[in-house]
């Protein structure tokens, strides 16, 4: 098989969550541990961070691993989903996975995996493990694809486990309330491993404190640990309490980043205890973060005259500090291209949509899309007015050709939605 037979295969045989939704989601953990039986257990081989939450766990996932890099240690990076290249999902170092790897792991196991009939999830799960265990890495970053507790990933048993927050997301398979959520995510605690929560919440730090004492893991905050201020240069200030200061220039200046830093400081400070760590080699290397490991998609600036931003904040938790963000910013009038999946509660999400902002409404070019005219007139009855596009590209093209110079255009609402506007980094 040829390396795009190999993704049309992917795609088209194996059931995809982020394509088609609920049906493609296993609730249980055996297909995967019959996977990774098969190959040779190369999750138990693995130095590994397991991160889980809600919101933050990918730009956090991305943190760690750079941060680990910045040591010279050779690091592999897990997470999910693509923006634009499949490969986005497993990464070595920066270096996206190679495309003969994946040739031949489909072409190897195709037998094997037509017998299990497993997801499109697992089968990159276990991909990943196999071409982390292939390539030597000396530590790799596994980040959570939905919830926990049965998620892929939760095979492994790491170094550090972190869950950075918890709000109301896929309420329809992980519980509709916080603490029904925090027990899922809680899932990845394992016993005798540190487990780090990177936002301490009234609602699940009982769940957490109670599994952590019965599997004996010793449980941190990061709040307790890390003090993170933006300063009026736009520099970030790291606060070790009582010990030691930093100073960082950094590219990631949405409100929310400071929690993910928060958490990533406490998650180094951790790792620490077990790896040899220069926190000054971290730090004096922010500025390079985005290329050094692929990050992309979150508070992503697209083009300043108009100012362009694609966000790929989704959901109740993420959008609040989105648009708290946009209330910053100096504009003459916002422009907002956004578009949902069809299971998303809007009525969660779209009260947070400033109704000054002409919108342009698109679905994603997936089978979860929801269409452009339901969303409309969901948006409508908060207020929120404007047209009806076919397509993401057309909505974005819309918006750009009415926007002056001095106006605000904003792409956000779903990953997919961001996907088919962001430039590939790939060329």
């Amino acid at each position: 098989m040829t390396y795009q037979e190999c993704l049309t295969y992917m795609f088209a045989q194996l059931p995809m969550y982020h394509r088609v939704g609920n049906v493609a989601y296993k609730k249980d953990l055996h297909n995967i541990r019959i996977l990774c039986e098969a190959l040779g257990k190369p999750q138990d081989k693995l130095k590994c961070v397991h991160v889980a939450g809600t919101n933050g766990k990918g730009t956090v996932s991305h943190l760690i691993a750079f941060g680990l890099q910045q040591q010279g240690y050779k690091v592999g990076l897990y997470t999910s989903p693509h923006y634009i290249d499949f490969r986005e999902r497993i990464k070595i170092n920066g270096i996206y996975i190679d495309k003969k790897f994946i040739r031949q792991f489909i072409s190897k196991h195709r037998v094997l995996i037509e017998q299990i009939k497993p997801s499109f999830f697992e089968i990159t799960v276990a991909l990943a493990f196999s071409y982390f265990e292939a390539q030597k890495v000396d530590y790799c970053v596994i980040e959570v694809g939905l919830g926990g507790r049965l998620d892929s990933t939760n095979v492994i048993t790491p170094l550090l486990s972190v869950i950075t927050n918890i709000s109301l997301d896929h309420t329809d398979m992980l519980g509709d309330t916080l603490p029904a959520i925090a027990f899922e995510k809680a899932g990845i605690i394992k016993k005798g491993v540190p487990i780090l929560i990177g936002e301490k919440q009234e609602e699940t730090t009982p769940v957490y404190t109670r599994v952590s004492n019965e599997l004996q893991a010793p449980i941190y905050f990061a709040e307790e640990m890390i003090a993170v201020k933006s300063l009026e240069s736009g520099a970030l200030q790291i606060d070790y309490f009582k010990q030691k200061k930093f100073q960082i220039e950094t590219e990631l200046t949405a409100p929310y980043q400071i929690k993910n830093f928060c958490t990533f400081a406490a998650a180094m400070e951790l790792l620490s205890k077990e790896i040899a760590i220069d926190l000054n080699r971290i730090y004096n290397k922010m500025p390079s973060f985005a290329t050094t490991v692929g990050y992309m998609g979150r508070w992503q600036i697209l083009g300043n005259t108009p100012l362009i931003i694609a966000d790929s904040a989704h959901n109740e938790g993420g959008l609040k500090y989105v648009f708290q963000k946009i209330k910053e910013i100096n504009f003459d009038r916002l422009h907002i291209v956004t578009g949902m999946v069809n299971e998303k509660k809007s009525t969660l999400v779209l009260p947070l949509y400033p109704k000054e902002a002409a919108y342009y409404f698109a679905k994603a070019n997936i089978p979860r899309g929801k269409p452009a005219s339901l969303l409309q007139e969901e948006a409508k009855a908060f207020g929120l007015i404007g047209k009806t596009y076919s397509s993401t590209a057309k909505a974005y093209a819309a918006a750009r050709a009415k926007a002056g110079k001095n106006d605000l255009i904003l792409i956000t609402g779903s990953i997919f939605t961001i996907a088919e506007i962001l430039p590939n980094p790939k060329g």
